[in-house]
């Protein structure tokens, strides 16, 4: 029986072992650098930057994020895909809230349901069991298009390609075809010139959906729940990411790591979002989702928490993740 991990006393942490840190692109020990200094140690970002003059939760000075441009013309649309391998980490979430919040800034945004779970579907009002269309039979028929399975999300500007259990059924069908990884990118190409965001909420695992998803995608976020073993699992998630950037789409980009269900009031969550910023500086978003019960409420009432509780925390969180992400990636 191998030894079992030490548990560690009231208010202290197991470090990581020299091979996870290494992995993780951090050191084993380091000095945690003064409160002053921090901006230039772990964000490394040009001094013109423009901020806000407060410390975020990451530990680095919050930027001043200018509301995104408006937009005259829809499409050139960015894919970025919500990816972790690990479950309940936040992904559909983020991916109907963010999409929600860019719609209210006059962005126009598809939703895609990859997961067969449908809990994206579910998440906006939708019965997996009354669907006569899914994204399963866009990528299995070709005479299926994309007017045939897209339906109204309930937010303006926000579309959605729903998915329920069938979608199971499409990655043991699609080993057998010819450029299954890029099944996706085939069937999406016609909404590139109609949308100008679309978010792909993938499965949690690292299976042929999510290669698909990754293939067709120029960016890729990954929401990351502030806990040590959502943190352990990421070094897994890059070398995906890695060997689809080699083998199948050179252009993917990682454009954020997603802090999620963050409580500051607790000394594990600190230390997990500072390793993380550790491992990733400037990948990780100065936004960072906190725990609140307005999620859960909002998901049970099948729409996004910009519209179910406009003024909450949460709702503005993802208002500044948008803001972020069009900064990153969009308006650039």
């Amino acid at each position: 029986m191998p030894p079992r991990m030490p548990v560690p006393a009231p208010g202290n942490h197991v470090p990581l072992g020299a091979e996870e840190a290494e992995t993780l692109q951090f050191p084993v020990e380091r000095e945690r650098p003064r409160m002053e200094e921090q901006a230039v140690v772990t964000t490394g970002a040009p001094a013109t930057v423009e901020t806000t003059g407060e410390i975020g939760p990451t530990g680095r000075p919050m930027p001043f994020l200018p509301d995104p441009r408006p937009v005259t013309e829809h499409g050139s649309a960015r894919v970025i895909s919500m990816c972790n391998q690990k479950g309940g980490v936040g992904k559909t979430t983020t991916t109907i809230n963010l999409g929600a919040a860019l719609a209210e800034f006059g962005r126009k945004v598809l939703l895609v349901d990859f997961d067969p779970q449908g809990s994206l579907s579910v998440g906006l009002g939708l019965n997996p069991h009354e669907m006569e269309r899914t994204v399963y039979n866009l990528l299995m028929d070709r005479e299926t298009t994309i007017d045939d399975v897209v339906v109204a999300s309930g937010v303006p500007g926000m579309d959605l390609l729903p998915s329920n259990i069938d979608l199971s059924a499409a990655e043991v069908q699609l080993v057998h075809e010819v450029a299954r990884e890029q099944t996706l990118q085939r069937v999406l190409a016609p909404a590139i010139e109609r949308y100008d965001v679309i978010l792909i909420d993938c499965q949690p695992s690292l299976g042929l959906l999510t290669v698909n998803a990754l293939t067709a995608s120029h960016g890729v976020i990954v929401p990351l729940e502030c806990e040590y073993f959502a943190l352990r699992g990421v070094a897994l998630l890059k070398s995906t990411i890695d060997k689809v950037q080699e083998r199948l789409n050179p252009g993917l980009e990682v454009d954020g790591v997603l802090g999620t269900m963050f409580d500051g009031r607790t000394l594990h969550g600190r230390e997990v979002l500072d390793r993380l910023v550790h491992a990733w500086g400037d990948k990780v978003f100065h936004t960072v989702i906190r725990r609140t019960v307005k999620f859960s409420d909002s998901t049970v009432a099948g729409e996004p928490i910009t519209s179910y509780a406009s003024a909450s925390s949460g709702a503005e969180a993802y208002r500044q993740l948008a803001k972020e992400v069009a900064l990153r990636c969009l308006d650039a």
